[in-house]
């Protein structure tokens, strides 16, 4: 396992800059995932590491080795692609063993080290297979057995279940958080989809822009949102997001959009807020719940349509004039144009400054 530590790296297509000062370090057998929307940077970033394109400007190191300038084959690492890449013609037992067989292995260490990783994988029944005879998930698992049959310092992986059906994908993501328990390769991963990088990452590097917007443990980035472009990038439904003014009401904190006031009760407004300051209130849908109408400390709010989802039910509803959404129970029964009582649960809330967007509490 090896310690990744990036500093500076930047890099530049003709002019236009898709990594801009990235310092980023991948403890020893880490999970990182990068997380962000196409165009990024996260695939550029995740080249440069693997060696596959060149930094316009900054270092690598893999422990005390400065790795910039060298080569792929001279780095120690293993990569694994969306497109699985295996060999048609050979079997699966062939497409793991192949870098073992460049490498100058005897046959009887190729096929120990195959045997054992199939084991691990879960195909030995799989081995003298081709892999037009696999099904996706079958390929996915031979392609990441090709790369861990090499023992690599750093496992890097791009996008590897995105051409997977929802359930395969599902399967897949508890298999390699169980091959990372196991191998406890040091691990950088890339995917534009939260759901991979909620439930696989020690760490989540939030990227837009080429810029790293937040790196925190999955929870925080959740829970605490850097800014609102994290905060409205990762959770499905979105975070919720309401500009106004910061007020107070029978000593309580609020929020005032135009002429209506919103309770908030529970909310920790951070030192430096004034009342009357303006900002942006986000609330995830889960921090919304029904209430009695006209009860203390809610707000008065009119159903647009529910969305029953099975084990949650999305309530679109008009508040103060905007559009949120609530994640409620299943079975809520609820219809257009009710009138709800709605309990915001300040205690949750994140706010944000109106114009960078930047986290104030």
């Amino acid at each position: 396992m090896q310690r990744v530590h990036l500093q500076g790296i930047a890099k530049n297509f003709g002019g236009t800059n898709v990594l801009e000062q990235i310092d980023l370090t991948i403890e020893a057998g880490e999970f990182l995932v990068l997380l962000g929307p196409s165009g990024c940077g996260k695939s550029t970033l995740l080249n440069i590491v693997a060696g596959l394109e060149e930094p316009t400007g900054g270092r690598i190191h893999f422990g005390e080795r400065d790795v910039t300038d060298l080569e792929p084959d001279q780095r120690d690492i293993a990569m694994v692609f969306q497109s699985y890449a295996l060999y048609p013609t050979m079997s699966v037992r062939q497409n793991i063993g192949f870098a073992l067989k460049m490498r100058g292995l005897s046959k009887v260490e190729i096929a120990a080290k195959v045997a054992g990783v199939a084991k691990l994988l879960q195909i030995e029944h799989l081995l003298d297979r081709k892999p037009s005879q696999l099904s996706g998930g079958q390929q996915q698992r031979v392609a990441i057995g090709r790369a861990l049959v090499r023992e690599p310092q750093v496992f890097l992986l791009d996008e590897p279940l995105s051409n997977l059906d929802a359930k395969l994908r599902a399967d897949m993501r508890v298999e390699l958080k169980r091959l990372h328990e196991r191998s406890r390769r040091t691990t950088l991963y890339v995917t534009h989809d939260q759901v991979e990088a909620m439930t696989l990452a020690s760490r989540i590097v939030v990227m837009n822009k080429g810029r790293v917007q937040q790196c925190d443990r999955p929870e925080v980035v959740y829970a605490k949102p850097a800014n609102r472009f994290v905060a409205g990038f990762v959770g499905a439904p979105t975070m919720n997001f309401l500009e106004g003014e910061l007020a107070l009401v029978d000593d309580g904190p609020a929020l005032r959009l135009d002429h209506q006031i919103l309770p908030l009760p529970g909310l920790r407004a951070g030192t430096g807020l004034q009342v009357g300051q303006r900002l942006v209130l986000g609330l995830r849908p889960e921090h919304l719940s029904l209430a009695p109408a006209g009860e203390t400390g809610t707000c008065e709010a009119q159903v647009v349509m529910t969305e029953p989802t099975g084990p949650d039910t999305f309530v679109l509803a008009r508040l103060a004039g905007r559009e949120v959404t609530a994640r409620m129970a299943p079975g809520v029964a609820l219809s257009a144009g009710q009138t709800v009582g709605l309990h915001l649960n300040g205690a949750a809330a994140s706010l944000f400054d109106t114009g960078e967007g930047v986290r104030l509490n």
